[in-house]
């Protein structure tokens, strides 16, 4: 069993966060849900799969920092993945470096201030 069962990306605006991870990586969500008075858009996820649910969650508890736990998302290509959030006004935080033969990891800054990091293994 996996430790880490969910992850939630703390937001400040919910809306805007959604489009950054549309534009960024291309990732679709669905409706908007309120969890004790917190909105939530959920990251696509298939039970079984392998890792762990994720969520953009907006609410008084929830407030985005580069200081805190960083999430690691698996991208295709690196590369692709910071020319699209620089476009999209995000910063590089730590530029792309290899952590092994075939792999990289970078992070940004997302649309709310997050520090995220990509890979591709």
């Amino acid at each position: 069993m996996n430790v880490i069962a969910h992850v939630e990306i703390p937001v400040t605006d919910l809306n805007r966060a959604m489009r950054f991870y549309n534009a960024v990586f291309g990732v679709n969500f669905g409706d908007v849900v309120t969890i004790h008075d917190n909105r939530m858009a959920y990251f696509p996820f298939e039970e079984g799969g392998g890792g762990a649910s994720a969520a953009l969650a907006q609410g008084d508890v929830y407030v985005p920092t580069r200081d805190g736990a960083i999430i690691y998302l698996n991208v295709a290509d690196v590369d692709d993945v910071l020319a699209k959030a620089v476009g999209y006004g995000s910063e590089i935080l730590f530029p792309k470096t290899p952590v092994n033969e075939i792999g990289f990891v970078a992070e940004i800054a997302d649309s709310e201030g997050n520090r995220i990091a990509v890979q591709s293994l």
